[in-house]
């Protein structure tokens, strides 16, 4: 895969404090990077230093193998972002903003504003004052906006923050449909962590400004198999009858009353038979699934970091 944005050994200081420490990130092109991380995790300043808004206090970022400097600009042109929210003049329509956006960075091509805003779905409303907008539409316009130019990397900062399900699932959409129709590379930073799990191909994980963990969607998906979780009343003697009486060796204590059990050829309803024959109270039995979430979770409370 061709890398079209590396970051190497990235840090950031604010007076004496690390916000940003030695990040390591590849964005393949093609591709959406999930940049997820609780709130003032370091996300938005790594975009912002990925765009030349910020300086680095140390490490190197490449953007179609050039290296950004603090006198970089050229490469923007190949860039759109929103970082934090998009601001737009509330008494003028949707068109009326693009227009005035494209008159102000030189785009003179006539269709250039319908195009766009026939691909956010906001073609019917173009007329409509911005002050009428919702904030989900406010968050498509914003996108209208950063693709005009038809950049080839798409850079979001928390783009659904605060939408409610139809405007999530719009921006979902929308994104899906901007990497695999327009080839658009997306980076898109969020704390929801079942949203970039629905669209993401790679996500780096990020707390305290160090990258916890990067890696491809479908290595997290095949690692968080399936598993049996058991609800009991006896946990030591549950133990033993998976241990000795059903050769059960991959299992996981949750808490006093919740085992975890993995990869096992036994049926559900032979461990159930046998734990309720050796007088154990069988409270619940169902599958289940890691997810992202329990994976980001993981991460961020003690895992391994490996930037």
């Amino acid at each position: 895969m061709e890398t079209v944005i590396h970051i190497h050994q990235l840090t950031k200081e604010f007076k004496g404090v690390e916000t940003v420490s030695s990040v390591n990130m590849n964005i393949n092109r093609g591709e959406i990077y999930g940049f997820l991380g609780p709130n003032g995790a370091g996300k938005t300043t790594i975009m912002k230093m990925i765009l030349n808004l910020v300086k680095p206090s140390s490490g190197e970022i490449k953007v179609f193998d050039q290296q950004v400097l603090p006198t970089s600009y050229q490469y923007l042109k190949n860039i759109g972002s929103i970082i934090e929210y998009p601001e737009f003049y509330q008494r003028l329509t949707a068109k009326e903003n693009l227009q005035l956006h494209c008159d102000y960075i030189g785009i003179y091509e006539k269709e250039a504003v319908k195009e766009v805003l026939e691909i956010v779905g906001l073609k019917d409303v173009r007329n409509k004052k911005i002050h009428e907008f919702s904030l989900g539409m406010k968050q498509r316009l914003g996108i209208a906006r950063a693709i005009v130019t038809k950049p080839e990397i798409l850079i979001l900062d928390e783009p659904i923050n605060g939408l409610d399900p139809i405007g999530i699932k719009d921006i979902r959409e929308l994104l899906l449909l901007l990497k695999e129709q327009h080839g658009i590379t997306i980076l898109i930073s969020s704390h929801i962590v079942s949203e970039i799990e629905s669209i993401a191909d790679t996500i780096g994980i990020i707390d305290h400004g160090k990258l916890l963990k990067e890696v491809r969607m479908e290595e997290v998906r095949a690692e968080n198999m399936e598993y049996l979780e058991i609800k009991v009343d006896n946990l030591k003697k549950t133990t033993q009858v998976l241990e000795k009486k059903l050769g059960i060796q991959k299992y996981e204590v949750v808490d006093q009353h919740c085992i975890r059990i993995f990869a096992t050829d036994i049926s559900q309803s032979q461990i159930n038979q046998e734990l309720v024959l050796n007088g154990i109270v069988v409270n619940g039995i169902e599958k289940q699934q890691h997810n992202l979430e329990e994976y980001f979770l993981k991460l961020i409370n003690g895992g391994n970091r490996d930037a």
